[in-house]
C-alpha cells in the first residue's frame, strides 16, 4: 500500500444501474488524463469508490488541485497512511491537521477499527490521538456536532489511514458518457460556458470556430485556441475545427440586404456546423445563445436560423442572463481569455439595424439568388483541425 491515497466519490454515477461500469471506466480515463505526468501515480476503480495511490507528497498535492475539474467526481478526500504505533499516529494526525490552518477552529476525531486486533479500543484511540492534536494547536476546541475539522482515522491490518477534508468535485457525468455534439465556439464569453455545461452533462464535444482573415486576426484565433485548452482541463480531449469563413461571409453581405445579413450569416454557420457534425458522427449542435441577448437570439431569429437543419440545436444558456453567464465564465477560468479585445467573425460586418423578427420566406428568397452550397462545401473541406490538449500526449494507461 502506498503512503498517500485520494478517495474519490462518484455521486450521480452511482444511480446508473447496469451502465455504471461504463461510466466508471470513462471517469477513470479522465482522471488518468488530468494526472498524466505526475510521479508515481496509480489509479484503482471499485464499484462505489475510486482510489488514487502515490508515495509522492507533491504528486498528491498536485492531484488535489486538478481533480476538482473532472466531471463525474462528486467529492474526494486525501488520505494519509500512518504507522500502527501511537507515536506515529499522533505525529501524522498533528501534521495533517496542521495543513488545515486549525487555529480558532473546532475539531473532533472519528475512529473506525477495521482491524479489531489493534490493542487500543475505539474510544481510547480517539482520546489519545485527539488529545495529542489539541495539545499541539492553541485555540483548537472540541465540538462533536458539525466541527470545522473532522479527523477520520481508519485502522486496518497493514496501517492506519487518516483524512480530514472532503473536497467538492465538479459533479455531473464523465464526458463521452452521454453522446457527442459539435459546439459553435465564437471566442466570446458565452460559448465557452455552454461548452463547459455540455461537458458537465457527459457530452463529448468537437468545437467549430469561424475565422475571417484579414477582418479577424491571429490574436482572435489564439483566444479560441486558449479557450479550447482551458476546456480540456476537465480531462476531456477536444478537437477544434477552424473554418475559413471570409469568402462566404463577404458573399452574404454582397447578396443579402444589410438588415438580414446577421440572420443569413448565422444560417450559413449552422449549415457548416451541420456538415462538420455529420463528419464527426455527432447527433446535435450546441450554441452559446441566450434568449433576447442580441438580434440573432430572439425566438423569431432562432426559428429562421434553425430552418436550415433538422439536427437538434441545443442552447444550454438559453434562460441565463449576461451576469449569470459572466459569473460562470469567471468560475471556470474562461472569462479573462474571452474579454481580450480582438474581434471575431460574429462582431465584424454587424449591420446598424439588424432584423430582430426576420421572415423566413424573405430570408430564403434573398439567399436563393446565390449558390452558397458550393462555398459551404469548400469551407468545410479547407477547415483546419486541431487536437487539444496541445502538448504532446503522454502515455497514461500505466496509471490505470
Amino acid at each position: 500500500m502506498k503512503k498517500y491515497q485520494i478517495l474519490i466519490r462518484y455521486g450521480e454515477l452511482s444511480t446508473k444501474g447496469r451502465n455504471r461500469n461504463l461510466f466508471i471506466r470513462k471517469l477513470q480515463a479522465h482522471v488518468g488524463r488530468v494526472l498524466n505526468g505526475l510521479e508515481d501515480i496509480s489509479i484503482r476503480a471499485e464499484r462505489d469508490r475510486m482510489f488514487v495511490h502515490t508515495d509522492s507528497e507533491s504528486a498528491m498535492l498536485t492531484a488535489k488541485e486538478r481533480l476538482p475539474r473532472v466531471f463525474g467526481i462528486q467529492s474526494f478526500s486525501p488520505v494519509i497512511q500512518a504507522p500502527l504505533d501511537m507515536e506515529g499516529m499522533k505525529e501524522t494526525a498533528i501534521r495533517l491537521v496542521g495543513t488545515l490552518d486549525p487555529t480558532g477552529k473546532t475539531f473532533k476525531t472519528t475512529v473506525k477499527r477495521s482491524d479489531k486486533s489493534f490493542p487500543l479500543e475505539t474510544n481510547e484511540l480517539q482520546r489519545e490521538v485527539g488529545g495529542a492534536v489539541l495539545s499541539r494547536y492553541d485555540g483548537l476546541a472540541v465540538q462533536m456536532k458539525k466541527p470545522d475539522i473532522e479527523l477520520r482515522i481508519e485502522v486496518r491490518k497493514e496501517a492506519a489511514y487518516m483524512s480530514a477534508e472532503i473536497i467538492p468535485g465538479a459533479g455531473g457525468l464523465p464526458a463521452g458518457s452521454n453522446g457527442k455534439a459539435v459546439l459553435m465556439l465564437s471566442g466570446g464569453i458565452d460559448s465557452p460556458v455552454a461548452a463547459y455545461q455540455m461537458l458537465r452533462r457527459g457530452v463529448e464535444l468537437e468545437l467549430v470556430h469561424f475565422f475571417s482573415p484579414p477582418f479577424t486576426n491571429e490574436r482572435a484565433k489564439q483566444k479560441v485556441l486558449d479557450l479550447a485548452e482551458v476546456l480540456t482541463e476537465t480531462g476531456t480531449p477536444i478537437k477544434l475545427h477552424i473554418i475559413p469563413f471570409t469568402k462566404l461571409q463577404q458573399e452574404v453581405h454582397k447578396q443579402v440586404p444589410d438588415n438580414v445579413t446577421m440572420t443569413s450569416t448565422r444560417r450559413m454557420m449552422l449549415r457548416i456546423a451541420d456538415e462538420v457534425r455529420a463528419a464527426a458522427g455527432a447527433t446535435a449542435i450546441v450554441t452559446g445563445e441566450s434568449l433576447g441577448q442580441v438580434a440573432s437570439q430572439t425566438l423569431e431569429s432562432m426559428q429562421a436560423i434553425n430552418a436550415v437543419t433538422t439536427t437538434p440545436v441545443l442552447r444550454p444558456l438559453l434562460t441565463l442572463d449576461k451576469l449569470e453567464i459572466i459569473e460562470q465564465a469567471k468560475a471556470i477560468g474562461t472569462y479573462d481569455i474571452s474579454i481580450r479585445p480582438f474581434e471575431d467573425c460574429c462582431t465584424i460586418f454587424t449591420p446598424a439595424s439588424p432584423k430582430t423578427k426576420p421572415k423566413l420566406e424573405k430570408v430564403e428568397r434573398y439567399e436563393s439568388f446565390t449558390d452558397f452550397e458550393e462555398m459551404i462545401q469548400e469551407a468545410v473541406k479547407e477547415r483546419e483541425i486541431l487536437s487539444f490538449p496541445r502538448e504532446k500526449v503522454k502515455q497514461f494507461a500505466d496509471l490505470l
